[in-house]
């Protein structure tokens, strides 16, 4: 089987895999090209697994005239920036030791050895440059049967990094079939490791739940994640029930995650998942005003159409309704909308504190009446 690609045929990528195989050295790509080339998903990142150490790798990319940026020489890997564009090149390596959350790697010159070190058995696929697929663990059946598998045994896999239970959760949910459901060797494992994921750093966990979040459904795999017990370690008190019809409202609209995450409730996640200070501040909002009388219109004018949006999305979710036929228009409407009032129209009647309480009162009255009360009218 071969895959194919306009990034498999850039001039750079090609000249920097022939310069390794010329010097005697294999060259290969691995992982997420390979298989996403292979769905026919969008490739993003080049990754090559080369046989020859980090130094040889930069010697050799140096005299081939690209530019060498040594990102984790003491793993193995350097990125080869050839022809303008970078590919991250990793030595084959074998796991010396593990704890959880880091590995201690030794360079190898197997790749099946490489290979097994590798988290699911869809991400141990390698390519050379013409496109042939080399498929040293066999996972290439199950990367066809979109099953994510993890490589050899499943406990120990998770057992040398624990973060590797959300990414079973979140490669099922880009990657899998959602009609065959998810690997009951991997589940099961998942659910007893767990205790695991409290040693992991929030920032660690975060990423992942940001990545899961963002797929086009992940409804299956989320509540997967709840009947293991994964979802409530992570986000304690939350309740997947409402996501799927979440994602079946929001249609062809992009994926927010932060939509996503509100929609499951629970305790305030910010702490848990490492939220920037805009993304805590946003959740927040769309949890309150998902429970508030706010119209559409009032909410884009309040805090935009992104926030409008989310919160007349999960109230429908939650409530098992369907949003208003003209939501969207309402939301423009709001956008466009500029309160009627200023200072000026109060003055010299009121002034100071006295001031303020007024145009927050009758902005109040604004927002009571969907933004449709004019300058006459709140000052009648």
């Amino acid at each position: 089987m071969n895959i194919r690609g306009d990034w498999l045929g850039h001039t750079g990528t090609q000249a920097l895999c022939v310069a390794l195989e010329r010097a005697g050295q294999r060259a290969l790509f691995v992982g997420g090209c390979v298989r996403n080339a292979l769905l026919g998903v969008p490739v993003s990142d080049i990754d090559i697994a080369t046989d020859a150490p980090p130094q040889t790798v930069s010697d050799i990319a140096q005299n081939a005239g690209f530019r060498v940026i040594p990102t984790g020489i003491d793993h193995g890997t350097v990125t080869v920036v050839a022809q303008g564009l970078a590919h991250e090149v990793t030595t084959f390596r074998r796991d010396v030791s593990t704890d959880g959350r880091r590995a201690v790697v030794a360079f190898s010159q197997d790749i099946i050895a490489d290979a097994s070190r590798r988290d699911f058995t869809m991400n141990a696929l390698y390519a050379d440059r013409h496109g042939e697929v080399v498929d040293p663990l066999n996972g290439l059946p199950d990367l066809m049967a979109r099953t994510v598998r993890f490589v050899g045994d499943a406990d120990a896999r998770i057992q040398e990094d624990y973060l590797r239970i959300l990414r079973f959760f979140r490669f099922h949910a880009h990657y899998g079939d959602p009609q065959t459901g998810l690997d009951a060797e991997g589940l099961a494992a998942c659910a007893t490791h767990i205790d695991g994921l409290d040693g992991l750093s929030r920032e660690r966990v975060g990423a992942e739940m940001r990545k899961l979040l963002s797929a086009r459904d992940p409804a299956p795999a989320v509540c997967a994640m709840a009947t293991a017990g994964v979802l409530g370690r992570i986000v304690p008190g939350s309740d997947p029930r409402s996501l799927a019809p979440l994602v079946h409202l929001e249609g062809d609209q992009d994926p927010r995650w932060l939509r996503r995450l509100a929609i499951l409730g629970g305790d305030d996640a910010a702490p848990g998942l490492r939220l920037s200070r805009k993304e805590a501040a946003d959740l927040g909002r769309i949890r309150d005003e998902t429970g508030s009388l706010s119209t559409a219109a009032v909410l884009a004018w309040r805090f935009g159409p992104d926030i409008a949006a989310d919160v007349v999305l999960c109230r429908a979710a939650l409530f098992g309704t369907q949003p208003a036929p003209e939501w969207q228009r309402d939301v423009e409407r709001g956008l466009a909308a500029e309160f009627p009032v200023s200072s000026q129209d109060l003055m010299p009647q009121f002034s100071g504190p006295a001031l303020g309480e007024r145009l927050r009162h009758l902005q109040e009255r604004w927002f009571m009446s969907d933004l449709r009360l004019t300058k006459d009218q709140l000052l009648g």
